[in-house]
């Protein structure tokens, strides 16, 4: 086990696939010589050549349609966008073409790439770069769908997505590259695909996921000092989504909350708030709170940017006053 940060645990969960399969290669813009915007993919072409890390035109479609055509003729490609906001310019390559591809083959061929790309606010990055666009992506049937939150998640449910038979989106949070954080390459937090409960709670159960976990956790030690034990739940993948920790976990606390980063407005706490409450009605104390980011273009303000967004602050007044039904501050 090692110190190390998100941005370092992505590079060492390509480096040793790499390693250990020549059919991964990556592929996007810059992610060669200049080692990524994010720094990640620094110093791969070195070890591994152009061959295997292709710096490609400035162009998404090109990219993503690139990699498809690898996956499908024998290669592991690793398809970085720059940005998630960036996914609209190839949704027809990653909806229609890679989601789709081994239901219109009959089972015969399958898209088996990974697409690498980096979401969420904290860099006053403005309306176009900062969006959380997990719903879109978790919308498509064939599409499988993980965002880590943690120093270990990010290295291991990235080589899991490099195991699976069909295309899997990793949306990494923009602001999460220099949290540092323990990896053990040996020992994931838990299987690939399947929540990890963070923190053990009986008054409520907090729903969450990438940047927002931490948020979460900090909030419920503030609970707590109040006297309310919230359970906190990183759900990791969201596609597939396992439901019976989450169902267990409602039935145990008859009360339950979903953070998210995104707008709430079609987003995926709302679908996950819809199917948790077909589930366990008959154990809901209250209806299931979703509580998101503001239904408007991120700002480029910084205060106003981290305004619009869930807060640790905002996080606890509102699982307080789910439990206990006093106002909080903000409401007064």
């Amino acid at each position: 086990m090692t110190e190390t940060t998100y941005r370092e645990a992505i590079r060492q969960a390509l480096l040793d696939a790499m390693e250990a399969d020549p059919s991964v290669i990556l592929m996007g813009e810059e992610v060669g010589l200049y080692g990524g915007a994010y720094g990640v993919t620094k110093g791969l072409i070195d070890l591994f050549g152009a061959d295997r890390v292709i710096d490609t035109p400035i162009s998404e479609p090109a990219i993503i349609g690139a990699a498809i055509g690898a996956a499908m003729t024998g290669l592991r490609p690793v398809a970085e966008l720059m940005y998630v906001d960036f996914a609209g310019m190839a949704m027809d390559q990653i909806a229609n073409q890679a989601a789709k591809s081994r239901y219109m083959f009959g089972g015969q061929i399958g898209v088996p790439m990974v697409l690498r790309t980096q979401g969420g606010t904290g860099r006053s990055a403005a309306a176009q770069h900062s969006q959380s666009l997990e719903a879109w992506i978790m919308h498509v049937p064939g599409l499988r769908l993980v965002m880590p939150a943690t120093v270990n998640d990010a290295y291991h449910l990235l080589r899991g997505a490099l195991e699976q038979p069909d295309p899997v989106v990793v949306i990494e949070h923009k602001g999460l590259y220099t949290l540092k954080g323990a990896l053990d390459p040996a020992r994931p937090d838990a299987p690939w695909g399947q929540p990890v409960t963070r923190r053990r709670g009986r008054d409520l159960v907090i729903l969450t996921y990438s940047r927002m976990l931490h948020e979460t956790l900090a909030a419920a030690e503030r609970l707590a000092a109040a006297g309310v034990e919230a359970e906190v739940i990183d759900l990791r993948c969201l596609n597939p989504l396992d439901e019976a920790p989450l169902v267990e976990a409602l039935r145990r606390t008859g009360r339950a909350m979903v953070v998210t980063e995104a707008v709430v407005t079609g987003s995926v706490a709302s679908e996950i708030a819809a199917r948790l409450g077909e589930l366990c009605f008959d154990w809901l104390e209250e209806p299931i709170l979703r509580l998101g980011g503001e239904d408007i273009p991120i700002p480029v303000s910084p205060a106003l940017e981290r305004g619009s967004i869930p807060s640790a602050d905002l996080i606890h007044d509102t699982a307080l006053w789910l439990v206990t039904r006093k106002a909080p501050p903000w409401a007064a």
